[in-house]
């Protein structure tokens, strides 16, 4: 028998029955990510059920020199769950650690494992009347170590903050195979480095986790929300920052929508619907939410908007009079995602910039897309209340396809410096993975990068805890392999 043999036969032997895949067709779906960008091989599809077996088969691989790739829900968007092309590595899904172990409605805490879906702990919250703000388009299927460990931000990002600002404690199984127990729900606890920020956003190359203690807030009893438009972007900066005053706590989400966005979502997204009577340039989803009674959100969310229609801030608006408008609004912002995957190839890019030079920024880029590129679609959305825009480039109508993609490395470069000179990042929320390493080594400044090094070379001195993600690593597809070609999927 191999030694490749023995080890997979000790793997096992300890995550039991249905706890490892080894035939190809099984494999599959964990082999390639999300958008299909990247694809690999691997040595088998380990799924263990609980942490002690997470533990037993990190520390076979370690002794092995055998390397590991954590795996969530695999919706990520960056490459950085996906094993690599050289078949060398141990795929770790954490998909049967689903179990909610505590859920404590009076200190407003619960704690989850890695493999729970997010719309799952959601609901866990709210049977006990609590509410756990993390939301996104992949609630559905995504889990909450994977977002976790990228740190996801999302619609309630404005108001609740992201990943890293809902987790209190974390449960990690480290490089070496130990178990680090850091579950606490405590919100107080001055002991030296804060170590569960390490792996937040680590994005598993410091370690797998497991388990995670998350804060949980009232529930909702209010929620009001409202599409609406204006004729600059300048103004809907504006509208924010004075949304940022008025509507103080209250305010959850403003999200940005182009009308080109609009345009392709009602093209190419059944039951998408335009809720006003004249197109306009640009628009903002706005919703206040609140776990009191006392102030009428509605009467507040209109009547300042009534001001700013009044004043010409906004052009037109709407504001939702019931959930399912609410639920239609919410799909406008949604489907401008989709739309853009239906209508053709495009170049993504997750950035952010201070929020007073969103319309600036977006100003610069899309007029040096056009001088670059004339035939391509600029459509740039998202997170503007925190700065984190969505600047995609889409192929335009009977563009060549080849000839786009080919073009896309130069135009997310020239984006990137737009980013930099705007005093932003080239990632805001999505992470590195594989897809971002060379802008990361360009952009982050040597002293981080130093840091950063060091600190996977004390933790993971093999290199053997998600290879090449984040940092490039021994069989990582370096020269080519398994890397999308169009600049971002």
């Amino acid at each position: 028998m191999s030694g490749q043999d023995r080890l997979i036969g000790r793997i096992a032997r300890i995550v039991g029955d249905g706890g490892l895949l080894a035939d190809a067709d099984a494999m599959a779906p964990y082999l390639v990510d999300w958008r299909g960008a990247f694809r690999g091989r691997a040595r088998a599809v380990v799924r263990p059920a609980d942490t002690d077996a997470v533990a037993g088969v990190v520390a076979l691989c370690r002794e092995a020199g055998v390397a590991l790739v954590p795996q969530g829900g695999n919706t990520g968007l960056v490459g950085g769950a996906t094993p690599h092309e050289s078949g060398g590595e141990i795929v770790v899904s954490l998909e049967r650690m689903n179990r909610v172990r505590r859920l404590d409605a009076a200190d407003f805490t619960m704690t989850v494992e890695a493999g729970c879906i997010l719309a799952d702990v959601q609901a866990a919250a709210a049977a006990v009347g609590r509410f756990f703000p993390l939301s996104l388009g992949a609630e559905g299927t995504c889990r909450i170590g994977g977002n976790i460990a990228t740190n996801a931000g999302g619609n309630a990002t404005l108001r609740f903050g992201n990943a890293r600002e809902l987790v209190l404690g974390l449960e990690v199984v480290l490089p070496d195979g130990r178990v680090w127990n850091g579950l606490s729900g405590l919100r107080k606890n001055n002991t030296g480095y804060d170590l569960k920020q390490l792996h937040i956003g680590g994005e598993g190359t410091l370690g797998i986790i497991t388990a995670a203690t998350l804060r949980l807030f009232p529930r909702r009893r209010q929620v009001e929300t409202a599409l609406v438009a204006f004729d600059s972007l300048d103004k809907a900066v504006a509208l924010f920052s004075a949304a940022r005053e008025r509507l103080d706590e209250f305010l959850s989400a403003f999200e940005l929508i182009p009308r080109i966005g609009l345009d392709m979502a009602l093209e190419h997204v059944p039951q998408t619907q335009d809720p006003l009577a004249a197109a306009h340039p640009w628009y903002a989803l706005v919703e206040v939410s609140s776990g009191q009674t006392a102030i009428g959100l509605a009467d507040l969310l209109e009547g300042w908007l009534g001001e700013a229609l009044e004043d010409g801030t906004v052009a037109d608006g709407v504001v939702a009079r019931s959930q399912r408008m609410a639920a239609g609004l919410w799909h406008i912002r949604e489907a401008c995602v989709e739309a853009q995957r239906l209508a053709g190839p495009s170049v993504k890019h997750d950035v952010s910039v201070p929020v007073s030079r969103v319309a600036a920024f977006i100003a610069e880029a899309g007029a040096a897309v056009a001088r670059q590129a004339p035939e391509a679609r600029v459509v740039a959305f998202g997170h503007v209340g925190d700065g984190n825009i969505h600047f995609n480039v889409c192929s335009g109508p009977g563009q060549d396809r080849a000839r786009f993609l080919e073009a896309a490395p130069a135009l997310t470069a020239l984006i990137y410096d737009i980013v930099a000179r705007h005093c932003g990042s080239f990632s805001a929320e999505h992470g590195i993975g594989r897809l971002r390493r060379e802008p990361l080594a360009t952009y982050l400044p040597p002293v981080a990068r130093d840091q950063m090094a060091a600190i996977k070379a004390a933790l993971d001195p093999g290199s053997l805890m998600n290879p090449g993600t984040i940092f490039h690593g021994a069989g990582d597809g370096r020269a080519g392999s398994g890397r999308a070609t169009t600049g971002e999927p």
